[in-house]
């Protein structure tokens, strides 16, 4: 008799679904099946182990993950899953907040600040502290903040030795003030706040941890310490914890990911099952030999002997062109011969890369032989403006507090309110002790009998008929859908007028909004806050599209996808290119006076190589374009750690291979030197870019003008320099690949 829930899996797979209750940590090799050892072993919980829905949390890394397993899960099942709490740690973390919102300092229908709002609400704070952001640069601080948070640290439990630690400190006590203010938390509350509930409140913890019989985990290497903390309360009564995760696919240790975890985790279940999933049913055995190779040199990971019953499939090509330009060639042109053949079709195709930066050759490549492309990590739907501002007045309704929001729309469109009345009404707001929402709300119900009026100034009218839309609108939420909530706002504000009047013939911006509209329809039954809370936990990988799919421009359907190697988690595609394979670049520069950082590095190398199915290559370039002149680079360590047998080399072959292996390198304070027969002096160069200079980029004009603040000569020469763009905000950028004009 078939057995829908055990069928078809590998001798390792069956084990895992079938664990007994207790502690079992799933360690899954890429291609390996993950997904469906997860939604198997959920369904095994509920229609095997008559574990109730309602007992179950199963926690994942994106809102894409948690509706496919839940998907699959209601069709194992056949039946509904009411009650099970299903998401992602950040929903999990927000619907656990809004639950026990008496015992935190703000209530229940708290906003949710995306990475703009923060980085506003950073610079308001540096504001307020009279703290030089030309000096001290916002992002820079608040990534210290959002790493502090990460490991639950309040700014009383932060270091205080060093003047910018000091900083750093008074910045983000500020900011938590400004964020109470708003009634508001930013993403990484969402799990310190959480964490620390379950911490501090025994009776709140113990209710958590009673009401869930098993915790489920996707993607556990990319846990940071607060989420761990979070699971190991969740729990610890029942004590059923199932992780799936592999170490080495930890990729974002930059925001807070530590793989360390799953050591913990053995440390802390000492008895914990431990399951390999080892069958790769994604890749050829090259790839995954090749892939082996390079991932074992790696330190504090279990090993693991990937194999699959696919075959050797073809040898890896390995290309080294003259340059950069040349590099893009070769890519253009070996797909272009395959789509000529009918061999393959553009979704076949990915080009992957370790840095932003390097996706401009290729794009003039692509540009310039007519091939279609979609470019992962180009503006996102929700950060365009016309989304982000009827986002914004959404927010406003259900959360008049919420200053940030208020500040961004109460001129949109423009109604005759400047900088000076906006001041006035800070100020009124200061002077009262309340919200500059409670003021604004004030004087549109009251008019001029609000004790406001005469504090505001000449442009108290138009500040008060906003105030009455804003009264309305309120009132329209607690009788209406969002849907026409929406429509009221954008009638009411003339939003469509004010669009249409900015944008293109063919009216794409309107069409955006229209998109969102459509968004808020669907969660009608829902409600307003999990719209917008929807709406703010949505993240990078949700946004990218899979093969065949078509991105949120609407535009490309059929197109080679470009993308970041970090991007590409979770991804696969028939034929991969991963590009720029020179030290300095993959491994970054920055990695090379940190063996953490160089781990990293070969794990994001291991990531990309395993997103094959079919063929993988392999690029470099011996020298890349700097400003009219050369830089020469060296063939990458990695490549050095690839047996012969399983490589075909191609371009300037006698370049193409090292006789040096990751041995020959040795650590030293100006980073990572070659043994050489004969001793170079290192040569050291000013920064060409200093603090304060003006520049754009001329092959992305969209971008506007930029302002240099901090420029960086690493110790092989390579410039890296951050700078704020007018249009787009802060880009960190290699000089040697961004063709940037000094314009002052």
């Amino acid at each position: 008799m078939t057995d829908f829930l055990l069928d078809n899996l590998n001798p390792a797979q069956l084990r895992a679904v079938t664990a007994p209750a207790g502690q079992t940590l799933v360690l899954a090799g890429p291609g390996s099946g993950k997904t469906r050892v997860l939604t198997r072993r959920l369904a095994y919980l509920i229609e095997r182990m008559s574990v109730p829905a309602y007992d179950i949390i199963a926690v994942t890394f994106t809102n894409k993950a948690a509706r496919e397993m839940e998907n699959r899960v209601v069709t194992l099942a056949q039946r509904s899953l009411d009650g099970i709490w299903l998401g992602t740690f950040h929903a999990m973390c927000a619907r656990i907040l809004r639950r026990e919102a008496d015992a935190l300092p703000f209530s229940s229908n708290f906003v949710i600040f995306d990475s703009a709002d923060q980085e506003t609400l950073v610079k308001r704070a540096m504001h307020d502290l009279h703290i030089d952001d030309k000096i001290h640069r916002p992002a820079g601080i608040h990534s210290s903040i959002s790493s502090a948070k990460n490991d639950l640290l309040r700014p009383s439990d932060m270091p205080r030795g060093s003047y910018r630690e000091e900083v750093v400190v008074k910045v983000y006590t500020r900011y938590q003030e400004l964020l109470t203010s708003n009634n508001a938390v930013d993403f990484d509350d969402l799990l310190m706040c959480a964490t620390q509930l379950l911490q501090q409140n025994p009776s709140i913890s113990e209710k958590y941890a009673h009401r869930f019989q098993h915790v489920l985990v996707d993607e556990f290497q990319d846990t940071n310490i607060a989420q761990y903390e979070l699971l190991r309360h969740l729990g610890a009564y029942h004590k059923n914890v199932f992780v799936v995760g592999d170490e080495d696919q930890s990729i974002y240790r930059w925001r807070g990911a530590d793989y360390r975890n799953v050591l913990r985790f053995e440390k802390d279940y000492p008895k914990c099952d431990k399951i390999l999933l080892e069958q790769n049913y994604r890749s050829t055995q090259t790839v995954l030999d090749a892939a082996r190779q390079v991932i074992d040199r790696n330190r504090n990971r279990t090993p693991k002997h990937l194999f699959t019953e696919r075959g050797a499939g073809n040898k890896i090509v390995q290309y080294v062109a003259t340059d950069d330009v040349a590099e893009a060639a070769y890519v253009v042109d070996t797909i272009q011969q395959y789509l000529a053949t009918r061999k393959a079709v553009a979704d076949d195709f990915a080009v992957m890369y370790r840095t932003n930066a390097q996706s401009r050759v290729i794009e003039e490549g692509f540009m310039h032989a007519n091939l279609p492309y979609r470019l992962i990590g180009a503006q996102k739907f929700y950060g365009r403006k016309e989304v982000k501002d009827m986002i914004c007045f959404l927010r406003l309704v259900e959360n008049p507090s919420d200053e940030v929001s208020l500040l961004r729309v109460v001129s949109v469109p423009p109604r005759g309110i400047g900088d000076k009345t906006i001041s006035a009404l800070q100020s009124a707001a200061a002077i009262a002790g309340v919200s500059t929402g409670e003021v604004l709300l004030d004087l549109g119900k009251n008019g001029d009998a609000s004790p406001y009026w005469s504090q505001i100034g000449r442009s108290v009218v138009p500040v008060a008929d906003f105030g009455a839309m804003l009264v309305e609108w309120q009132e329209a939420k607690e009788k209406t859908s969002i849907a026409a909530l929406f429509d009221r706002i954008v009638h009411d504000t003339g939003y469509e007028e004010y669009v249409k009047e900015q944008s293109d013939a063919n009216n794409d911006r309107w069409e955006n909004v229209l998109e969102l509209r459509r968004l808020a329809y669907d969660f009608q039954e829902k409600g307003m806050t999990e719209f917008l809370q929807n709406l703010a936990l949505v993240s990078d990988q949700d946004t990218i599209p899979d093969a065949g799919e078509t991105p949120d421009d609407g535009k490309v359907k059929g197109a080679v996808t470009l993308l970041t190697l970090h991007a590409a988690k979770g991804l696969e595609y028939n034929q991969v290119f991963i590009i720029g394979l020179d030290e300095g670049i993959l491994p970054h520069s920055r990695s090379r006076d940190d063996p953490e950082e160089m781990a990293e590095e070969r794990r994001l190398l291991y990531v990309g190589m395993t997103r094959a199915k079919n063929q993988l290559y392999l690029l470099r370039a011996e020298r890349r374009s700097n400003f009219g002149s050369w830089e020469y680079s060296e063939a990458s360590r990695f490549l050095a750690d690839i047996s012969e047998d399983l490589v075909t080399n191609q371009g300037r072959r006698n370049a193409t291979r090292r006789d040096a292996r990751e041995d020959d390198f040795r650590w030293s304070t100006t980073g990572v030197t070659r043994k050489v027969t004969q001793s170079v002096a290192p040569s050291f160069k000013e920064p060409k870019f200093k603090p304060g200079m003006k520049v754009r980029k001329p092959d992305r004009a969209d971008w506007g003008e930029g302002i240099v603040l901090d420029s960086k000569v690493e110790s092989d020469g390579e410039e890296t320099v951050e700078i704020h763009f007018s249009s787009i905000g802060l880009k960190r950028l290699l000089a040697s690949l961004a063709n940037l004009e000094i314009l002052n």
